[in-house]
């Protein structure tokens, strides 16, 4: 039977007390982690958030009060009350194992029935089952200590960003649906049957509307949405820090991203990173590590090879070269024992899955040079070839030919990353950089049209504003990013804010006058009455965190997450709604197959 807390009050946090506690009178609140009863003797060991704590029962405990503790399960909430004193029997394994509670008062505040998984650690019960009881889940130590590390992180920034004069202000989260590169999360209105209010994919429109406003540095942790498909480092809804600053270049911005992630890992882990960040281009990133978000932790660069087999009649670096491609490669550095024939073979199929055509590869064994390709080159060539590469006995090339250079240093890229986590090179650092001067224009093989690489407003980089005219692939943008080991933790850029570069932008993008009022109309004339020149980011808190605390996906430092397919387990969200709902919103449900 439940019993009131009536009276008491918590003194302190369960893994709060220590040695220098002895003596104390207390009193405690937390769920059972387990209870041993060995007779004459009973030790329960109480958890809160801030750790464990043993409550000890023995022959001068009240004989109610000891038989309550032999009633008591795991996961009963108990309010405890007693003297701390030095334990007889010591675990150096928790911080209060020096000490227990000698309990004078036990009240049962809560039953629990045994629960799906039990409440610990590295708990091996199926993340599905787990994520379906998460407020169970979040019960375990490892999980609370995350989340409570990211009030950390949140605490911090706010604090930073004040520091440097920044206002926090709240944007909408029902606006109008425009364009940001992924799909939109719809809400449909039922004032205005027929019309959708969009969940902002960023704040990007409004924090740009505060610049003209005059607050001239806006600061924001807010919540984001995108219906894109999940993975390890994505939910649909997430967390952004976002800046905008006015009267700024790119140099202050970075500058400022820079000292905030110093003081973030001083303050919370007590580490110092050391700035300012290595800063690459992202031609530079692309030719050295077929990526624009490169994992530095380890080398294994990509090495043209272009020239050195330009004369072979390898059929495949042949026509590569021929159709205006390259041939590239990376060097396994001692791999030779780990990637054998058999293991090429995966290789190459999981080159083939992400777009590439196939693998060749050179294996330099104790015994030999083997190779794919070796009898179409002379021995000069492959000479030339392990020069390049930097090759030694023990060593592994991988080499990709393609007439699509862009898949030639993306199937690498990719390789690059998967051969350093089979081969364990990975470093444990926190590798930071920046990667700058992005291109303007992507083009969509799919559409065959040139789109923005950022957003619409980004502005062009100076050098290439003789370049609007028709030289759409050329032009570069005042864009950045930052990248943590592999992952890109912000995205950001300086705006245009001149109205006939605006518009020159938009007919680069295939956008009538027309068309460009019907998206961002508010913007262009917001821009009409004095905007200031302005710039800013937007950092991924959930990512950040992750990468802070090296934790595998997304779902260890978020509260309540979705899995693959978007769906949330615990609510069975998304779900029906009464057919009444729909009716008042003017909407029909139709079933496609």
């Amino acid at each position: 039977m439940a019993e009131f807390m009536t009276g008491l009050k918590r003194s302190c946090y369960c893994g709060e007390l220590r040695a220098e506690n002895i003596g104390s009178e207390v009193t405690v609140f937390g769920w059972v982690q387990r209870q041993r009863d060995l007779g004459q003797l009973i030790f329960i060991d109480l958890r809160d958030r801030t750790g464990i704590v043993q409550l000890a029962f023995d022959d001068n405990t009240d004989r109610a009060v000891f038989e309550k503790a032999g009633a008591v399960r795991s996961e009963y909430v108990l309010a405890a009350k007693g003297t701390v004193r030095e334990r007889s029997s010591k675990n150096k394994d928790i911080p209060t194992g020096d000490i227990e509670i000698e309990v004078r008062e036990l009240r049962i505040l809560s039953e629990s029935e045994t629960t799906p998984f039990e409440i610990i650690d590295n708990c091996p019960t199926a993340e599905a089952t787990r994520l379906k009881y998460r407020y169970l889940d979040l019960r375990r130590p490892e999980l609370q200590k995350n989340i409570i590390f990211r009030h950390k992180v949140a605490k911090v920034t706010r604090d930073y960003f004040d520091e440097n004069g920044f206002i926090e202000l709240e944007t909408p989260m029902l606006i109008k649906s425009t364009p940001e590169g992924a799909r939109d999360f719809l809400v449909p209105s039922r004032i205005h049957k027929g019309s959708f209010y969009a969940l902002p994919q960023s704040p990007q429109m409004y924090k740009q509307l505060c610049m003209v406003a005059g607050f001239d540095r806006y600061m924001q942790i807010a919540r984001c949405f995108r219906d894109e498909d999940l993975r390890a480092d994505r939910q649909p809804e997430f967390t952004q820090i976002d800046l905008e600053m006015s009267f700024v270049d790119m140099e202050d911005i970075l500058s400022l991203g820079e000292g905030y992630i110093k003081r973030l890992f001083k303050e919370v882990m007590d580490i110092n990173i050391p700035t300012p960040f290595p800063r690459y281009t992202y031609n530079e990133v692309m030719e050295r590590y077929g990526s624009d978000k490169p994992d530095t932790r380890f080398g294994m660069e990509i090495s043209d090879l272009s020239d050195i087999v330009k004369d072979t009649e390898f059929a495949v670096f042949k026509n590569a070269l021929s159709g205006g491609g390259s041939v590239r490669g990376i060097n396994a550095k001692g791999a030779v024992k780990t990637y054998t024939r058999k293991e090429i073979d995966k290789l190459t199929e999981y080159a083939r899955g992400i777009g590439a055509k196939g693998l060749a590869w050179v294996r330099w064994t104790d015994d030999a040079i083997s190779s794919s390709f070796a009898k179409f080159m002379t021995e000069s060539e492959m000479q030339s070839l392990l020069t390049r590469m930097g090759a030694e006995k023990g060593d592994v090339l991988l080499i990709v030919a393609d007439t699509d250079n862009s898949t030639v240093l993306s199937t690498l890229g990719a390789l690059r990353v998967e051969c350093a986590k089979k081969l364990n090179i990975i470093g444990d650092g926190y590798n930071f950089l920046w990667v700058v001067k992005f291109p303007f224009f992507e083009f969509d093989k799919e559409t065959g049209e040139w789109l923005a690489m950022h957003h619409p407003f980004t502005s062009p980089t100076d050098d290439c504003l003789d370049k609007l005219d028709g030289a759409t692939g050329e032009v570069s943008a005042q864009a950045y990013d930052m990248v943590l080991n592999g992952t890109e933790l912000s995205s950001g850029s300086i705006r245009i804010t001149n109205p006939d570069l605006q518009k020159k932008m938009f007919e680069m993008l295939g956008l009538s006058d027309e068309e460009a009022y019907a998206k961002f109309g508010f913007l262009m004339d917001a821009f009409k009455f004095g905007a200031p020149p302005h710039g800013g980011m937007g950092i991924g808190l959930d990512r950040l965190v992750m990468q802070m605390l090296k934790a595998p996906t997304l779902r260890d430092v978020v509260l309540f997450p979705k899995v693959q397919n978007a769906s949330e387990l615990m609510t069975n969200a998304p779900a029906d709604v009464d057919p009444q709902q729909l009716l008042d919103l003017g909407i029909s449900v139709i079933t496609t197959e």
